[in-house]
């Protein structure tokens, strides 16, 4: 399965290798050409030369996670994150480090010998480490580095009634679409940018996005979704089960309303199911390419998961289907070409 294998690749921001390595072997023969960028994008297309608009869809192959920062003279690994992570969920999960999957486990301080203050709060990263049962700092050594990155060891696979689970789901989902997308035919050039260190700062798209001189730019993404029992009716983003969500505005970009309009439009006209993304929180590499070179309209479609950010995302299968049916039907219908003229 495509999502799952996805999800079980291990690649934070800068350190991709191991998912472009898959899609390069997955797409092969589904497009045109494609080629990895110098700063680690992997970019391919379909129509290259054509008439038309130049399309640019974009999904980032990155994922948060921790790198080993340092090791103790204990064995134990200091870690820092690679992206935005809350350390709440960090302790005692099990993790994978380096291109080898070492394993290891996150702990702490034990409940026990913790001072009362501490116990009231949430225990930091610089309170955590990485345990991979060496003996001592040159045991270690032999076995990982400084600079190895860390990612969560988690088993994806479907979960529940039409769900699935996984880790990296923001953006792996988006990866998938992208490549179910590449059996489109279409009569103008069709880019799909697999971007890198989105999660540092929308860093690979700004550099694809330079080099491809876009007309357009869709991003597909994979967004919090906030309906959980604890969660105000304010604070609900997305809600699984109810179709892609269409941005209309971010921290990063507020996108045009003709766009916008247009994603609705193919929905409805193929009665796929959307939702519109209603909080502004989070940004996308939507909002960095929208500010190259000249400028490149830009709109966001996003499959809503639970938990991001976490070892395990959950997902509903349905909206994954229909985020690939909403660009497709937007592309084939031809419901962007008025914005980019």
């Amino acid at each position: 399965m495509l999502l799952k294998e996805l999800s079980e690749l291990n690649g934070i921001s800068g350190r991709e290798e191991e998912v472009r390595e898959y899609l390069r072997a997955r797409i092969k023969g589904k497009v045109d050409k494609f080629h990895t960028d110098s700063l680690g994008n992997l970019i391919a297309v379909k129509g290259q030369g054509r008439p038309g608009p130049k399309v640019m869809l974009t999904a980032h192959m990155d994922e948060v996670g921790l790198m080993v920062l340092g090791i103790d003279p204990s064995g134990l690994l200091k870690i820092g994150a690679v992206g935005g992570i809350d350390p709440r969920v960090l302790v005692s999960k099990p993790v994978l480090i380096g291109r080898e999957r070492v394993p290891g486990v996150i702990g702490a301080k034990p409940i026990h010998l913790q001072e009362k203050a501490e116990r009231k709060k949430a225990i930091p990263l610089k309170g955590l480490y990485v345990d991979i049962g060496a003996k001592d700092r040159e045991d270690a050594g032999k076995v990982v580095k400084v600079g190895d990155p860390v990612a969560f060891a988690t088993q994806a696979g479907l979960f529940g009634e039409g769900l699935f689970k996984g880790k990296a789901l923001d953006d792996r989902v988006g990866c998938a679409v992208l490549v179910e997308l590449m059996q489109m035919e279409t009569d103008f050039p069709l880019y799909f940018v697999f971007t890198v260190q989105e999660e540092l700062g929308l860093r690979g798209a700004r550099v694809a996005a330079y080099g491809i001189d876009p007309d357009l730019c869709l991003t597909i993404e994979g967004t919090f979704a906030g309906d959980l029992p604890e969660a105000k009716g304010h604070q609900v983003s997305t809600r699984l089960g109810r179709g892609p969500a269409i941005t209309v505005m971010d921290r990063s970009i507020i996108v045009q309303k003709k766009l916008v309009d247009s994603l609705v439009a193919a929905g409805k006209a193929q009665n796929i199911p959307y939702q519109l993304r209603e909080l502004t929180v989070g940004g996308t590499d939507a909002g960095a390419v929208s500010l190259t070179r000249e400028g490149v309209p830009s709109a966001v479609v996003s499959v809503p998961c639970r938990y991001i950010h976490s070892p395990v995302s959950i997902l509903s299968l349905a909206d994954y289907h229909h985020t690939v049916q909403l660009v497709k039907a937007f592309l084939e219908g031809g419901y962007f070409l008025e914005r980019v003229d």
